[in-house]
């Protein structure tokens, strides 16, 4: 019953039991008093004034709450719910309606607050749906502010101070607690249809009804002040799950962007574009509210980096997301060999997709060769729930995954993917790089500092910004950050101080201060406990538990086993030849006298490092991620009279073999790699071996993997 220009007005005014004024809503605490009168602007008559309590799911209610409204949990105990007593306010509204010949009106409000950030978010959360009336709402503030332009800003106006300005009675304990907040704004509206004024109320205030999804393109301006970030997010919550967090507040069209980690999987944040700044604001208002059992951080964030995100540039992608109003589903898995005719007979006629195969986008590295994800399109709710009941069904001989997607996701995955180089290569000019011998020193003496509780994002410079003045006193390649099994920074770091004296004032400052909302805890130990934990082992409460193996863990190429350069450049690199990456077909005529080529690095090259490798290279970068370019003969005649550590052989290469299972043993490795050519005994003075493994190594086998 609202219209665009309607001859009534219902003004409404609600208290919570938290928070009142400028911060109502931000503490999510429920809502517990309404009060109502309709107003007749023709006429300039007004219908019932009506009080309605409403009782709350938790009674408690806050000391500044029961100050202002002289409510107690007594009387709140016997009052209706917020459903009943909604359905309460249309029944009276109707009826006064009526009584004065009317039939549309639309709310006018003290503000935003009370309807987006305490009717709307409460409703959502309760599972029940609001009627139209609450969708469509006039801010009284900004209407008086745009008939009394000299009056203050809308954003320091309240009702007293309008009040105020029109030289009304203000002295609020003449009536109860919103009776006279109703009846003064009553008074506001008649002053301002008065002839001296004439206001005509014609551009409400409008809320979403649903998030729209769509495409964002790279070129598009994205206004930093009406984006947020959203950290704390369930990994498996959609777009339309974060658009019901922010429900009341108007997101942009495709402004919902989940950011990935550099593994492709969500992890937790989502960038959230709103129509303008002032939704922004009070979007920054629901810091810390709550999304099912989790609480959600709410913060500032800038237009590039929803750009970044949620920014694309594929025709192919653009037409893929120009259906508007699908789901998207993203499938995981899918067999290299899998085609659209797969893919849409996995899915089956219970889920049709949209468009048939024009609803399907593999995702491709840039040579065309798949990656295993595909995006889908289905047309309604009910056909995407039946497509995530398929979640790990099989397909072929592997199982798929399915989970809801998000525009900004297809648009990251795909950009993702395609930015991916074939080959690395690095522009000239050239330098050559000998790493000097080094290693992590070891012994009794508790020259050292173990850090843990570190964020898993947290990089050497945050360690050097932790350690504050006592970054001074850090050896050389003294910073050493343990990863796990899956090379992932498990939350622990090693630091070699330059004395014990040094590392019990560092442990002694340092302990449980804060690095990016987390307390990390600072211990003294020695050179040999910290190798241990380097090479696998665990050092706790109980003492030391030595590794599995005495071969390191930590990301490869083995961080204690090779050498490592005091330059800006990785020395680990400097170990691999040209062949390492793209090695060519060997000849049985290959000599053993060729001399040893150098690895060259452009001196372009050497920002690509500096901020994680310069003094502190821990730890080291793989060699994969670099391109090589070899040197020139005269360089290659002085670099092997020089004096450094020994390298591979020319005709050797090093593997790295990845995704093994956990039980892999040896024999499974050597049976993998039967037929291949073995590598010379001089690799095993550059890896630090068992004996078990040196017999094996030693043996008349046809190849050696690392």
């Amino acid at each position: 019953m609202t219209a665009s220009h309607s001859d009534s007005l219902v003004v409404l005014f609600g208290a919570t039991a938290g928070a009142y004024g400028a911060k109502l809503g931000s503490d999510e605490r429920e809502l517990i008093l309404l009060v109502w009168q309709v107003v007749d602007l023709p006429s300039k008559k007004v219908g019932t004034l009506h009080k309605s309590l409403v009782k709350a799911d938790n009674l408690e209610l806050s000391d500044q709450c029961r100050e202002v409204s002289g409510l107690t949990p007594e009387g709140l105990g016997k009052a209706e719910p917020l459903d009943r007593v909604l359905q309460q306010f249309s029944q009276l509204v109707s009826s006064d309606l009526k009584v004065l010949g009317r039939s549309s009106y639309t709310l006018c409000s003290d503000g935003q607050l009370l309807i987006r950030q305490v009717l709307h978010p409460e409703t959502s959360k309760k599972n029940f749906l609001l009627s139209d009336c609450f969708y469509s709402f006039y801010d009284l503030r900004k209407e008086f502010n745009t008939c009394y332009p000299s009056s203050a800003a809308v954003k320091d106006q309240t009702i007293k101070t309008m009040a105020e300005y029109l030289g009304l009675g203000t002295d609020e304990t003449e009536e109860d607690f919103g009776v006279w907040q109703v009846k003064t704004m009553v008074a506001i509206i008649f002053s301002m249809l008065s002839e001296s004024c004439n206001h005509i109320f014609t551009e409400p205030e409008t809320v979403k009804y649903k998030y729209e999804t769509g495409p964002c393109s790279k070129s598009e301006t994205v206004d930093s002040e009406t984006v947020i970030r959203a950290r704390g997010l369930p990994w498996q919550s959609s777009d339309q799950d974060i658009a019901r967090f922010f429900k009341g507040l108007n997101i942009a069209k495709g402004g919902v962007a989940l950011c990935l980690n550099a593994q492709g999987r969500r992890n937790g944040e989502a960038l959230v574009r709103f129509v303008n700044s002032e939704q922004r604001d009070l979007a920054l208002e629901r810091h810390k509210h709550h999304m099912g059992s989790r609480y959600i951080e709410v913060y500032k964030a800038t237009g590039e980096e929803f750009l970044k995100i949620a920014g694309g540039t594929s025709n192919e992608v653009a037409q893929f997301l120009s259906k508007e109003n699908q789901v998207i589903i993203r499938m995981r898995g899918l067999p290299f060999t899998a085609t659209q005719e797969d893919v849409l007979g996995f899915l089956g006629p219970e889920c049709p997709v949209t468009g048939g195969k024009e609803g399907l986008l593999f995702v491709k590295y840039p040579d065309g060769r798949p990656t295993g994800d595909a995006f889908v399109l289905f047309s309604c709710e009910d056909y995407a729930q039946n497509a995530l009941k398929k979640h790990k069904e099989i397909l072929g001989k592997r199982y798929i995954e399915l989970f809801r997607s998000t525009a900004a996701e297809v648009q990251q995955v795909l950009n993702r993917y395609m930015s991916t180089p074939l080959i690395p290569t690095l522009p000239t000019p050239i330098i050559p790089v000998i790493p000097p011998p080094y290693t992590i020193a070891t012994g009794s003496v508790r020259d050292c500092v173990r850090l843990r509780g570190l964020p898993y994002t947290a990089g050497i410079d945050d360690i050097l910004e932790f350690m504050g003045d006592a970054t001074g006193d850090i050896k050389p390649h003294g910073v050493h950050m343990v990863l796990n099994q899956q090379g992932r920074p498990s939350g622990d770091a090693f630091i070699q101080m330059k004395s014990a004296d040094k590392a019990f004032m560092v442990a002694q400052k340092c302990h449980k201060k804060m690095m990016k909302d987390r307390y990390v805890e600072v211990f003294q130990c020695s050179g040999e406990e910290m190798n241990f934990v380097l090479m696998g082992g665990t050092l706790n409460r109980s003492g030391l538990s030595p590794p599995p193996c005495k071969l390191p863990c930590l990301s490869p190429p083995a961080y204690a086993a090779f050498q490592t350069a005091a330059a800006v450049i990785p020395a680990e690199a400097a170990l691999y030849q040209p062949q390492a990456l793209l090695p060519a077909t060997r000849t049985p005529q290959a000599t053993a006298a060729a001399p040893p080529a150098v690895t060259y690095y452009p001196a372009q090259a050497a920002q690509l490092y500096m901020n994680y490798t310069a003094y502190y290279p821990s730890p080291p970068v793989s060699p994969t991620t670099v391109g090589y370019i070899a040197a020139p003969p005269g360089a290659v005649a002085a670099a092997a009279t020089a004096t450094h550590t020994p390298i591979l052989p020319q005709p050797g290469a090093l593997v790295r073999m990845q995704g093994l299972p956990y039980n892999t043993g040896m024999k499974e490795i050597l049976s993998f790699f039967q037929g291949y050519q073995y590598a010379p005994d001089d690799y095993n003075g550059l890896i630090q071996l068992s004996d078990q493994a040196r017999s094996v190594l030693q043996a008349p086998k046809e190849w050696v993997c690392l």
